[in-house]
């Protein structure tokens, strides 16, 4: 796996990772079959597809996007982490304001 991992979520529940340990916050990560490059252009597509999202940072087996959701502007933080070795996308959630996000994440 990546050198790199998810930022942990706070303790307020707005905040969902597959790296998190905690039931409040843990989520299933989901796999992939294609080779990485495929996969995170496939993952890309479906995100460029979808209304207020935007690409903050990217790498080889990263990213990290913004959605800015329609009613009051929310912006959250959502990351994409490629784990080659395991064949499984992790991802990480989190509303940047406020602390709950009613179950949105």
């Amino acid at each position: 796996m990546s050198e790199r991992t998810l930022s942990p979520c706070p303790d307020s529940p707005n905040c969902v990772s597959t790296q998190a340990t905690d039931e409040g916050h843990a989520i299933t990560p989901f796999r992939y079959i294609k080779p990485r490059g495929e996969a995170k252009e496939a993952l890309k597509a479906v995100i460029n597809s979808l209304s207020r999202t935007k690409l903050i940072e990217e790498d080889e087996s990263y990213l990290h996007y913004e959605f800015t959701s329609l009613l009051l502007r929310f912006v959250d933080d959502v990351e994409f982490l490629f784990d080659d070795d395991t064949k499984t996308v992790h991802f990480r959630s989190a509303s940047r304001t406020g602390y709950s996000d009613l179950g949105v994440n």
